[in-house]
């Protein structure tokens, strides 16, 4: 018989001397414990009694913690099934079906019908695992009959998948793991370069930074003309912010003319942005309006228009502002110096910086890719090769460069990345300033931001299929051409879509239905925590949306790979143009420090000098209207949400998949399954950002 070994009775036996240890918590929930090392073993006594309860306490407070993280848990799970009771089967809370277009594309048939099959496997392995039916390699039945029939059928099945569908399947694996090992490696080089800048403190300095003349009686003529444009359309929640903003920026007025580009189809909101600019117009600011009747060619056409006015010529720069953007007042100090004694520089890019970034978790989700974009992307590509893709605002363009590089065109809906191509192509030279920034808004529901991303991810393949020929036929250097195609267009624009949708939502859940084909776990997990790590590093704030942040990067793909292919293949839906949908967010800070410096000048969105206010009051003097009896409270929006079908569908395909993982043992697929089916549940059910209203 082996001998038995009693911890207890061995420690009893001892003398331990020891150092009394003290354990403070300064988390309220816990309290401050003096532990000492027995001198006598836990031979009865007041301290054993002191020390077990005090011991108890702290096993209860932590089991106290736990049941607070179970009880947070289970109740984000009610609420996600809750969501599923009212608006997949009951149908409550949805917009207008009139008003949402089906989905009912190629890529959503093909999800259903793999949900369809992979829930029909999924019903065969639960039957052949309760059958008992376990074996590495095909073994037939010994004789065949109706009985044994399923048997022979399954067997079949493992035989085909195994000789027919494995192979190629796992050289579909083995190509995207290549694809992702190398954008991966992309990313890392990138981040890289961040850190070299970082450390070495590189940035753009002008050459000649003062803009001051040396003639006594005409000191700004040492300012450049420059032209501001701000092209809107129907933006009636910022426009009164963002004119007012541009208005205010510090430049010689008469050396600066501000052309507001309304392509608005409402007739209110072309009033009321025409008293706008009245407004400062009186306050002497040289402002003009402009309106178009026929938007063709959307943002391009508009800016295109406006460049073709005579007095353009009389200008040497152009600052071009989206209509939620709030430039600070020494924008055009701390860009349009970098031109000077710089002749071929054509483009001085500034950075965004967002008032709603903390606004929801869809916002914060954006505020981390968007921070990954400028401070590493943008900011690498600046520094080291001088081009990078324009953004669309906040940038300043020397004249002479768009002209040169053929202007505003209308073939595709990113404007903004054919005329940098171009320009690029051209020879002329880009810098990026970090430092500087200009505030705008984040989009706060899913459905603005899907469509504005759809808008950015068809758009550079557009731009791919008609600027290819002209990059091989250009006079720049080979390595130009080379990172523009394979760099700047290939891996950033189309294989990362690709395998990030491919990989991740189409082959992993194919790999549990065909375990011969093997996706390795540190593809699954590893490769991907690391990218979205160095993802979160530009934004340290947003550490604890790490997980949220992959998981959600991953179920943005399905409408990144859409859009991709809509954009290579010339589809219908590559050519629609929707204005991202704004709320009028301002930066309280800095309205309050406007108020501050400058008290005529009032930024309110209720105000307007015009006469507008004046001719209200008239009329309301005239026709006065009847006292209320009983003070009404203002009546609230009804918000409606949608369904999002390609979402969901990808939703249940994954949770099909986590189920049949089970079968095979495969802890990490199965979690990584899981969650990342209960994201899409969430984006397809429109439970993340902002309602629609």
């Amino acid at each position: 018989m082996a001998p038995s070994f009693d911890f207890v009775d061995w420690w009893n036996k001892e003398q331990h001397q020891g150092t009394p240890v003290v354990v403070k918590m300064e988390n309220p929930n816990y309290t401050m414990v003096e532990i000492e090392s027995p001198k006598t073993g836990f031979e009865g006594g007041k301290d054993k009694g002191k020390n077990a309860k005090q011991l108890t306490w702290v096993l209860l407070l932590r089991a106290h913690r736990a049941a607070g993280c179970v009880a947070w848990v289970a109740l984000g799970l009610w609420t996600v099934l809750a969501a599923i009771k009212k608006r997949l089967i009951l149908r409550q809370g949805l917009a207008d079906p009139n008003l949402e277009r089906p989905s009912k594309g190629r890529l959503f048939k093909a999800i259903t019908g793999f949900l369809v099959f992979a829930i029909f496997m999924l019903c065969v392995e639960v039957a052949a695992h309760l059958k008992g039916w376990h074996f590495a390699g095909p073994q037939w039945p010994p004789a065949f009959g109706v009985q044994n029939l399923p048997h022979a059928i399954y067997v079949g099945w493992i035989y085909f998948r195994a000789e027919y569908i494995a192979p190629p399947l796992q050289f579909l694996i083995n190509f995207c793991i290549y694809l992702f090992l190398l954008q991966s490696a992309d990313r890392i080089i990138l981040c890289l370069g961040c850190l070299w800048i970082k450390w070495k403190n590189i940035k753009p300095i002008p050459v000649n930074p003062s803009l001051k003349s040396d003639d006594v009686e005409q000191p700004d003529k040492g300012y450049p003309m420059v032209l501001v444009q701000i092209p809107m359309c129907n933006e009636r929640e910022v426009y009164e912010q963002s004119i007012g903003a541009v208005c205010q920026l510090d430049w010689p007025r008469h050396r600066m003319l501000v052309q507001v580009l309304d392509d608005s189809d409402d007739v209110d909101t072309q009033f009321l942005i025409k008293g706008e600019v009245a407004k400062w117009n009186q306050k002497g600011v040289n402002i003009i309006y402009r309106h178009r009747t026929n938007r063709t060619g959307y943002k391009a056409g508009n800016l295109k228009s406006a460049m073709n006015c005579a007095y353009v010529k009389d200008y040497e720069f152009v600052t071009i502002f989206d209509a939620d953007f709030q430039p600070k007042a020494d924008f055009l100090k701390c860009t349009v110096p970098h031109f000077r004694d710089n002749p071929e520089l054509g483009l001085v890019q500034a950075r965004w910086s967002f008032v709603n970034k903390d606004e929801n978790l869809l916002t914060r989700l954006q505020n981390i890719n968007l921070s990954f974009h400028f401070e590493v992307e943008q900011q690498v590509n600046g520094v080291f090769i001088n081009f990078f893709g324009f953004n669309g605002t906040a940038g300043v363009w020397r004249i002479k460069a768009l002209e040169e590089c053929g202007g505003w065109l209308e073939r595709t809906t990113v404007e903004d990345m054919d005329v940098a191509v171009r320009a690029h192509l051209c020879g002329w030279k880009f810098i990026f300033l970090n430092d500087v920034r200009s505030l705008c808004e984040l989009p706060e529901s899913y459905e603005t931001f899907r469509k504005q991303q759809h808008r950015w991810h068809s758009g550079p393949m557009q731009l791919f299929r008609l600027c290819l020929p002209d990059i091989i036929e250009s006079k720049v250097s080979t390595w130009k051409k080379v990172n523009m195609i394979f760099l700047f267009f290939l891996l950033r624009k189309l294989i990362l879509p690709f395998y990030s949708f491919t990989l991740f939502c189409v082959i992993l859940p194919v790999t549990m239905f065909v375990p011969e084909a093997q996706l390795p776990v540190w593809v699954v997990c590893y490769i991907p925590a690391l990218m979205s790590f160095l993802n979160v590093l530009p934004a340290p704030r947003s550490f604890p949306f790490l997980i949220p942040y992959l998981l959600f990067e991953n179920t943005m793909s399905v409408t990144k790979f859409n859009a991709m292919i809509s954009g290579l293949f010339q589809l219908s839906s590559a050519h629609e143009w929707v204005v991202t949908k704004k709320t009028g967010r301002s930066s309280e800070a800095d309205l309050l420090s406007l108020q501050e410096t400058k008290p005529p000048l009032k930024l309110s969105r209720g105000v307007s000098e015009s006469g507008l206010d004046a001719l209200k009051q008239r009329q309301e003097q005239m026709h006065p209207p009847p006292p209320p009896l009983v003070p009404t409270a203002p009546i609230p929006k009804k918000k409606a949400n949608r369904l999002y079908r390609k979402e969901l569908s990808l939703a249940f395909l994954l949770l099909t998949a986590a189920a049949r993982s089970l079968l095979s043992a495969k802890g990490v697929h199965f979690y990584f399954l899981l969650f990342q089916g209960i994201s899409f549940l969430v984006v397809g059910l429109d439970l993340i950002g902002e309602q629609v209203s």
